[in-house]
């Protein structure tokens, strides 16, 4: 049970905490109504210290911007004192432009008016010269006229007469400076022609071949002999029906001769014949395997050398059909007058080029022209037509320009029209005339004297002509009664242009027209 002193002590604990309660909300709300004050004092103070600083912020952004308006007004003076002062400039240069115009104005007006005066003048001088000349040339006239009638003979007449008067009192000085005038050009183009053949000469050089139709295959012994003709000649007969040459076999010791228009045939006998002895059976079989195997070998050999020859000219391989490389490589087996036809080709290709550099032509088409020039050469046998137009046909088919092609033609033309197909032309006669390269039979050489005899004595007047130096001159004699010293130079021309249409050889010929007279008298 709780006692009564129990009870007192719980009120007096309960009325205590109570009082305690209501002295602490008043001492709190004390305490946060002062620092309540203090934060509002502390809030209003650093406004006030806020303000103050805006005040002075906006003191001196006044003052500042005072300043810079100050300065900026100060600038726009100065600036445009400048510009009023660069316009007063500008005012007066163009015042003083305008002065010097006027001026120039003013003295061209002067002398345009002294211009006219001048102008003016000199029509009036014209035409008292154009007067004066009429007046000249009607004096004349009648002077002329009167002249007429005192010699009875028109003015052609009278020129005529003192032309022909001329002539015969000064023939032989005429007849000298044509001579002279005909020698100093002719010295001087050969002068240069020599130096440009000379220089293209000296920087190239090659080898002769010599001419033959047969070739000779050379055995190890005599028995050799009886092997390749074989029982009944079924070898021999092989070998000359699959090769289309003969085998000649006669009494020379240890050699056996091979005879043949076209050389490549005989060449694939030679090759065929070296193959058969080298392996020592022969029969036809053999002979037929040895044959097809020499035919590709010289296939080889015809293209191998068609390269060579492009590489000695400079040209690309690759820019030629193999097929043509091949048809050109033919020419190594062909020769011309004893001068193998591939090496002359590679010759007028080489000297070609030459005179076009110094010459200034393409050299290019010179040089590509000059080496296939003679194409022709290499399938004349098997096809039909002269070897110009056979080589041009050639060169067209296998995709060559017409500048080129045309080479093939030029070479034989006696005006060929384009600067390449006379140079081409000219090496082509270079390298077949010089020492050596060629040799004719004595049949072909007697008749191209007796040719170049019956050309130069077709003309009238002619006495005698004897060919000297193996056709590189002839001297005709003249009758001095028919024709005089300016008839015997035209017929020097006129020979000279008769041997070039009419007849075929290398180099050039120089004709010598001698005019004699003989006058005899006895004293008895």
């Amino acid at each position: 049970m709780l006692t009564i002193q129990t009870i007192q002590t719980f009120v007096l604990l309960v009325v205590g905490l109570a009082i305690g309660g209501v002295v602490g909300y008043f001492y709190r709300k004390s305490v946060g109504k002062k620092a309540a004050d203090q934060s509002e004092a502390k809030a209003e103070r650093i406004l006030a210290e806020a303000k103050a600083k805006q005040q002075e912020i906006l003191q001196n952004a006044k003052a500042s911007q005072q300043e810079m308006m100050l300065e900026a007004k100060e600038k726009s003076f100065a600036l445009i004192e400048e510009a009023k002062r660069e316009e007063q400039t500008r005012h007066r240069d163009l015042q003083d432009q305008q002065h010097r115009l006027e001026k120039r104005e003013t003295m061209f007006d002067q002398k345009l008016i002294e211009f006219e005066d001048k102008k003016t003048k000199l029509e009036e001088r014209t035409k008292e010269v154009e007067n004066i000349r009429d007046q000249i040339n009607k004096i004349k006239e009648e002077q002329v006229v009167k002249l007429q009638e005192v010699a009875g003979l028109s003015r052609e007449q009278a020129l005529e007469q003192l032309l022909k008067e001329v002539q015969e009192s000064e023939q032989e000085a005429l007849t000298n400076r044509l001579r002279k005038m005909e020698q100093i050009t002719e010295e001087e183009l050969d002068e240069k022609s020599r130096k440009v053949i000379s220089l293209a000469m000296t920087r190239f050089a090659s080898s002769v071949s010599t001419e033959t139709n047969t070739t000779s295959v050379e055995l190890p012994n005599d028995e050799m002999k009886g092997r390749i003709i074989g029982k009944e000649g079924r070898n021999i007969k092989a070998i000359e029906m699959l090769t289309g040459t003969e085998i000649i076999v006669d009494e020379t010791p240890e050699v056996i001769t091979i005879s043949g228009f076209s050389p490549i045939r005989r060449q694939v006998a030679k090759r065929a014949l070296d193959a058969l002895i080298k392996d020592g059976r022969i029969h036809p079989a053999r002979i037929e395997e040895a044959i097809q195997e020499a035919k590709k070998s010289l296939a080889q050999d015809l293209r191998k050398a068609g390269e060579e020859a492009l590489y000695q000219l400079g040209l690309p391989v690759s820019s030629i059909d193999p097929k043509l490389t091949s048809i050109l490589g033919r020419m190594k087996y062909r020769t011309s007058y004893g001068q193998n036809a591939l090496q002359h080709s590679i010759e007028v290709g080489i000297i070609s080029g030459m005179i076009a550099e110094e010459l200034g032509a393409d050299v290019f088409i010179c040089k590509k022209g000059g080496l296939f020039h003679d194409i022709g050469k290499a399938v004349d046998h098997d096809m039909q037509g002269a070897h110009p137009e056979i080589g041009y046909n050639i060169m067209k088919k296998f995709g060559f320009p017409e500048e080129i092609s045309y080479q093939s033609i030029a070479h034989h033309e006696d005006r060929p029209r384009t600067i390449e197909g006379a140079i081409v032309k000219a090496a082509d006669a270079i390298s077949g005339a010089r020492p050596g390269a060629r040799k004719q039979s004595l049949e072909q050489f007697i008749q191209r004297m007796e040719e170049l005899e019956k050309t130069a004595s077709s003309f009238d007047g002619v006495e005698k002509v004897y060919a000297i130096q193996a056709g590189r001159e002839i001297r005709v004699f003249i009758q001095p009664q028919k024709i005089d010293d300016l008839t015997a130079y035209k017929l020097a021309k006129d020979i000279a242009n008769k041997i070039e249409a009419e007849l075929s050889y290398p180099g050039e010929i120089k004709i010598t027209v001698i005019r004699e007279t003989r006058v005899i008298e006895y004293a008895r």
